[in-house]
């Protein structure tokens, strides 16, 4: 059985550049029960659906209150960190909602720079502490801005449950994420010719610091480049780890399983 640990069930494809062809909006059921029940035949048992600002975090609360198999958090994107004066608010109160299990996805995007860096900076703080005074993970976005994120981290102290999200980084960047005591999070990028520093990072990425997921619906793995992602792929993405690893699927399926239980779902585990 496999976990999804990041989606987005709230977004829909539409024409635009990879990275910005998507949009939210409110889920249409059909498609929903679809792509939940494509995962669950495929083994994955839970996903975790990721709010990126106030509109598509409520979509994740309703999407969790409305499938079992699915949990929500409520977060910030560094895309959207221009809105967080108006809508801090309303992001505070919805982490209070049943089945929200994290805080972001929320830190730094230095490529896109949809919002400035100064804006980014402020949003990633203010989701660190709300999610250390809640007790709740933190799930980090981090693209071309290792230094900021770690900056920031350093500054302000790692909530004792993070996650990096989409992990990017190679052997280096790894090893310093780790010294800090977050989680790895494996996309299906591992799986793409092009991949070479970010399996070796999965090779050394400690067992009990793994996890893996699809970012549904961004980043299909091989072999199913081209399509919409969707949380059913994710044990393409675990055969990508496990091969980086040299383990055998079910270890990954494992220890991933087990990982993602302990972050999201510390004990006693809902049933």
């Amino acid at each position: 059985m496999w976990i999804d640990s990041h989606c987005h069930l709230q977004f829909e494809e539409r024409a635009g550049p990879a990275g910005d062809g998507y949009r939210a909006r409110e889920s249409d059921a059909t498609r929903a029960a679809d792509v939940v029940a494509r995962a669950r035949d495929a083994g994955v048992e839970r996903m975790v659906c990721i709010g990126t600002d106030l509109a598509t975090s409520r979509e994740a609360v309703r999407l969790a209150g409305e499938f079992p198999e699915v949990w929500a958090t409520v977060g910030l994107h560094p895309h959207d960190a221009s809105k967080l004066a108006e809508e801090w608010s309303g992001l505070v109160e919805l982490a209070a909602a049943d089945r929200v299990v994290g805080i972001g996805e929320c830190g730094f995007d230095l490529y896109y720079r949809h919002s400035e860096p100064d804006a980014q900076e402020e949003a990633f703080r203010a989701q660190l502490r709300l999610a250390a005074d809640r007790g709740l993970p933190l799930i980090i976005h981090s693209r071309d801005a290792w230094a900021e994120t770690f900056g920031v981290l350093e500054s302000e102290g790692v909530p004792p449950r993070t996650v990096f999200h989409c992990f990017t980084g190679g052997p280096a960047e790894a090893e310093r994420a780790l010294t800090l005591g977050t989680w790895l999070s494996y996309s299906g990028i591992i799986s793409f010719k092009t991949a070479g520093d970010l399996r070796a990072a999965a090779a050394l990425t400690p067992a009990d610091r793994l996890l893996v997921e699809t970012d549904a619906p961004f980043l299909a793995p091989v072999p199913y480049r081209g399509k919409p992602n969707e949380p059913a792929y994710l044990p393409a993405v675990g055969a990508a780890v496990a091969a980086a690893r040299s383990e055998p699927l079910a270890t990954v399926a494992q220890v991933t399983r087990a990982n993602a239980l302990a972050v999201f779902w510390p004990s006693p585990a809902p049933q």
